[in-house]
């Protein structure tokens, strides 16, 4: 199996910046930040515009919050972006600007939790760690379970799969295994997808249990619902930060007033306010609010 998918991998695979053999282990470890929770198809322009500008971690480093935040655009969850900008300044502090390349190193850095450490030792490094994301934990239920879904939480038991369903490395360095983590990624992506499979097209339906099984439906402890983006604080949060990142100073009670966004209650719309002034994506003084650093 593990041949199979990656000679797959090899015909198949979408030509992302970030996957080529010229992209530095920093735009590896931006593009893995921007692309949790968030699209390809979004994440795209906003990585070529950050490498514009930003393409060493000295330079994110040196940036203003305030670019940070308007080059992050609506990729959305915009903790992300300063999260970054603070690994960044860890890398210059810690690693003279190099971004270190192994999982231990890249798990103390702010704001990098197991799966962006494992992701870019492996992308970036050629480290054989265990990678898993949601396309990957899907693959995995499906083709070793025989499960439709993989469920909301990363199970012990998930957990251990992955771990023993990668492949040996002592014959070459680890080289098939970093190629099964993106290969499994890929074929999430593309082909064994969350609603509509594609299993005619699946290089190892032969392989599959749950293919096997005869496709049954997700159970209800297999379902892992999306996120609602309507009427959520998410979405007044955005709003405003919408408004901040045209660059000027605006009175907080014109901010809360029009926003466009109707059927959001002002207790709602200063409890947003309230928390992107917490979370340090905002600043205000003497009424005004504005990106940080602006004001």
């Amino acid at each position: 199996m593990h041949f199979r998918l990656a000679q797959w991998y090899a015909q198949a695979a979408r030509d992302l910046p970030w996957r080529r053999e010229d992209c530095s282990a920093w735009g590896v470890m931006v593009s893995e930040i921007m692309l949790q929770q968030t699209p390809v198809v979004r994440v795209l322009p906003r990585w070529e515009e950050w490498m514009r500008r930003w393409p060493t971690p000295a330079a994110t480093a040196a940036a203003s919050a305030a670019e940070i935040l308007t080059v992050w655009d609506r990729l959305g969850y915009p903790r992300r972006a300063l999260r970054l900008q603070a690994a960044a300044q860890a890398i210059v502090e810690r690693h003279g600007g190099e971004v270190p390349g192994t999982r231990q190193e890249l798990l103390a850095l702010p704001g990098v939790g197991e799966y962006t450490a494992a992701a870019v030792a492996c992308f970036a490094f050629d480290q054989p760690e265990v990678v898993v994301d949601t396309n990957i934990r899907r693959v995995h239920a499906r083709v070793f379970s025989g499960h439709a879904l993989p469920g909301k939480t990363f199970t012990a038991q998930q957990r251990k799969l992955a771990h023993d369903v990668m492949p040996q490395t002592a014959h070459d360095d680890g080289e098939l295994a970093c190629t099964w983590n993106i290969a499994a990624m890929e074929l999430g992506a593309l082909i064994c997808t969350a609603r509509a499979p594609k299993c005619v097209e699946c290089p190892v339906q032969d392989l599959c249990a749950w293919r096997a099984a005869g496709s049954p439906p997700a159970t209800e402890e297999q379902q892992t619902r999306g996120q609602a983006w309507a009427g959520t604080d998410r979405q007044v949060r955005g709003a405003m930060m919408a408004v901040l990142r045209t660059g000027e100073p605006v009175q907080r009670s014109v901010l809360l007033e029009t926003l466009p966004l109707p059927e959001a209650g002002m207790e709602q719309r200063v409890r947003c306010l309230d928390s992107l002034l917490r979370d340090g994506l905002a600043a205000e003084d003497k009424e005004l609010v504005a990106l940080p650093g602006v004001i």
